[in-house]
């Protein structure tokens, strides 16, 4: 039989410290996105919020928008640490030490897509978890993709996004061209 590998933890003090990460392109930052932030820093010691860079999408935001963003949310909250990574995840959780990975599932049609990466993510980092969140019900047919969709259009997205950014939000939507 075979043996697991031991799960490498960071100690603190002779204490263990459960470390996740919970990453995204955060396109614009959504209520659901903010209710998995506070779901997922509960159940772990330290959170981190990583804002993939991917440069072969064309995005609304620039990353350094997205991070100020995400921190100003996460102020609060001395257990949350917001990043960025580019590349591979499982690469990006070796290097901070993380032992989880935390993932959004609004809908059975997530479930498969997260899955299969979970999987993947399993077999590159036998010792990363996966962590399945459901966002609460008025979050789950939201997605950043949607709120892009809305407010290009001149839709309110009140409701979608945290009111803290609404107004800069849905104005860069409108205006595309200013990304920063």
């Amino acid at each position: 039989m075979m043996q697991a590998a031991p799960v490498k933890t960071l100690r603190l003090v002779g204490v263990f410290v459960l470390k996740a990460i919970y990453p995204g392109s955060f396109d614009p930052v959504t209520l659901g996105h903010w209710d998995l932030i506070q779901r997922a820093e509960k159940l772990v010691d330290r959170l981190v919020v990583a804002v993939l860079h991917n440069p072969g999408k064309n995005p609304a935001f620039s990353v350094a928008e997205r991070v100020d963003f995400l921190r100003e949310l996460v102020a609060p909250f001395p257990n949350v640490e917001v990043a960025t990574f580019h590349g591979l995840l499982v690469d990006f959780a070796r290097q901070e030490n993380a032992q989880c990975i935390v993932r959004g599932v609004r809908a059975f049609s997530d479930f498969e897509y997260e899955f299969q990466m979970a999987l993947m993510n399993r077999k590159l980092h036998p010792d990363l978890e996966t962590l399945f969140l459901m966002p609460k019900e008025e979050f789950s047919v939201l997605s950043s993709r949607m709120v892009r969709e809305v407010g290009t259009m001149g839709g309110d997205i009140t409701g979608m996004v945290p009111e803290l950014f609404r107004e800069r939000i849905a104005h860069r939507l409108m205006n595309p061209a200013e990304l920063g």
